[in-house]
């Protein structure tokens, strides 16, 4: 059985799931939030979501940094396609209004809410060994849960877990973080970018699987390793509808839409 056919809509809510949306998203319906959970820094986890579930991102600590990676659900071959949404879209961050494409050019997903204004789609993921020359190591068999986790590792694990490999691994958009270019053309990290409280809103456009990690930016300067925790809140949204803002935002948002309806004819 399909569980994301049109006759087996997701349940109301996961059973015994704390409302921890509450404290951090208390604006959304109740009756349409399907679970909340709260990403401790460092962290990383992983989900298979279907179209038309919203996802709210919440910065719980100032300069947070949450890095995620986006594959089709029905077939992981397609993922998110970094270069291709940045050149259809004419841009170099992401807000709202900005499409996700995958590289069949099909909307993944869609950013339809951002307090924020700037997302990051260009610094990549802190590795090992970046990890290890920044902070010092401290693994798990000395320091249990305080250990240090670099993002890369832990979205390894997380697309492991669905049959991915290191190969599989695409450049993540890094929500809450922002990284401009200077007059010599070199990257520049903007600290303390995101404060607690801001939010983005981020729309299945298709059944995908999710992953993230909240470990920091590699290029965030601060010497300690200090990763924030962010909330995250699934409420059914449903899909795009006809007047979506995202969809007329450009005629290349509107397409990749288009693409990805496609696959859902009923």
């Amino acid at each position: 059985m399909n569980p994301f056919a049109p006759d087996n809509p997701p349940a109301a809510a996961p059973v015994d799931a704390p409302a921890l949306w509450r404290d951090f998203a208390p604006d959304l319906d109740a009756n349409k939030v399907l679970f909340s959970d709260i990403a401790p820094g460092g962290g990383h986890w992983s989900y298979v979501l279907p179209r038309g579930v919203t996802l709210r991102l919440t910065a719980l600590e100032d300069g947070a940094n949450m890095s995620v990676v986006l594959y089709a659900a029905r077939d992981n071959l397609e993922r998110y396609n970094m270069p291709d949404s940045l050149k259809a879209q004419h841009t170099a961050h992401y807000t709202r209004g900005h499409v996700l494409m995958s590289d069949m050019g099909r909307a993944l997903a869609s950013i339809t809410a951002d307090s924020l204004g700037w997302h990051d789609p260009l610094g990549l993921l802190l590795d090992a060994t970046r990890l290890r020359e920044k902070y010092g190591e401290r693994p798990y068999q000395r320091a249990r849960n305080d250990m240090y986790r670099s993002g890369a590792d832990g979205l390894m694990i997380e697309i492991g877990k669905h049959g991915l490999a290191r190969r599989d691994l695409i450049a993540p958009v890094n929500f809450f973080s922002k990284v401009s270019v200077d007059a010599q053309g070199r990257f520049v990290f903007v600290p303390w970018h995101a404060k607690a409280g801001d939010h983005v809103d981020l729309r299945l456009d298709m059944d995908v699987l999710l992953a993230y990690s909240t470990a920091p930016h590699p290029l965030d300067p601060a010497p300690d390793y200090a990763p924030k925790k962010v909330g995250i809140a699934a409420w059914r949204s449903g899909p795009a509808p006809r007047d979506d803002y995202c969809r007329g935002f450009r005629p290349e948002n509107a397409r990749a839409l288009f693409n990805a309806d496609m696959q859902y004819l009923t």
